[in-house]
């Protein structure tokens, strides 16, 4: 009875430990930019590297959901975290590799209804995932 007991223990510690490492997320993990030279209605250029790339299906003109994490504390009622995950805008992949991409901004989503952020464009740390129409 204790072999089997034990058995069955490592076979939960190996089932909730192993999934626990497919859990990822995807993020903007760095930016590039021109140098702005101050010319009236000059194009910055700008790609967004992310941490998806062949393995993740990803492949040039795949478009990307960006998403950012806005975390808010209720100091009063519940004490209580919320996390809010709102999509900002969207990447199109110019290039990939085996587990990073090369993106360049496709859409943003900065209009009236949509809340309020301190940083108004795409940031390292933001959220990606493949859009799925």
């Amino acid at each position: 009875m204790r072999l089997k007991n034990l058995q069955v223990a490592l076979f939960l510690i190996f089932t909730f430990t192993a999934s626990m490492g497919f859990a990822r997320d995807y993020i903007i993990f760095s930016i590039a930019q021109d140098i702005p030279m101050g010319i009236k209605g000059e194009n910055i250029k700008k790609n967004f590297y992310v941490n998806m790339g062949d393995k993740q299906g990803l492949k040039p003109g795949t478009t990307l959901d960006v998403f950012r994490v806005i975390s808010r504390l209720d100091p009063y009622q519940s004490k209580k975290r919320y996390n809010y995950r709102v999509k900002i805008g969207e990447l199109e992949v110019l290039h990939t590799e085996e587990n990073s991409a090369i993106t360049n901004l496709k859409t943003i989503n900065l209009q009236e209804q949509t809340p309020f952020f301190e940083v108004q464009g795409l940031m390292i740390g933001d959220h990606v995932g493949v859009k799925i129409d």
